[in-house]
This record gives structure tokens, sequence and C-alpha cells, in this order.
């Protein structure tokens, strides 16, 4: 194998690395906001079965759950603050 040849392999090595790291990073943040929706559904869902008793209630939808799954607990807290001075 010649110099050419070696340089030639390494740069299409070096160039699939990149185009890889530049499609994974999406990916993974696009994993991590579908994960933290779950999640926020599933906050979303444990403050519903304790606000039944209550008779309090928060719309489950893709919105709100986006919502509490990037804001993490401060959304949750604003969603239900929301919800009570527009209530009242």
């Amino acid at each position: 194998m010649n110099e050419g040849t070696i340089i030639t392999y390494l740069a299409c090595i070096i160039l699939l690395f990149i185009f890889g790291k530049i499609f994974v990073l999406p990916l993974t943040k696009i994993f991590k906001l579908v994960l933290n929706s779950f999640l926020g559904a599933f906050l979303i869902y444990i403050i519903n079965l304790i606000g039944s008793h209550f008779e309090f209630h928060i719309g489950l939808n893709i919105i709100t759950s986006i919502f509490v799954g990037i804001l993490g607990i401060p959304g949750a807290i604003l969603l239900i603050l929301l919800k009570i001075f527009l209530s009242s």
C-alpha cells in the first residue's frame, strides 16, 4: 500500500467519525426529550392521582408532558400554580 492510499483511508475514517458525531448528537437530544416527556407524563399522572382526592386535575397531553419533561419539577409546580390561579 502506498502513502496516498493510507492517507485516503485515514481521511475517510475521520470523515465517518465526524458525520457520526453530527448525526448522533441530535438523536441523543431527541431521545432525552422523549424520555423526559414520559417522565413528565408520569409526574402529571401522580399529581392527578393525588389531586383526585381534592378534586384537582391537570390535563395530560403532549404539551403538558413536554413542558414538565423540559422543566422538571419546577414545571409541574408551575402547572399546578397556573391551574389554581386560572380556576379561581
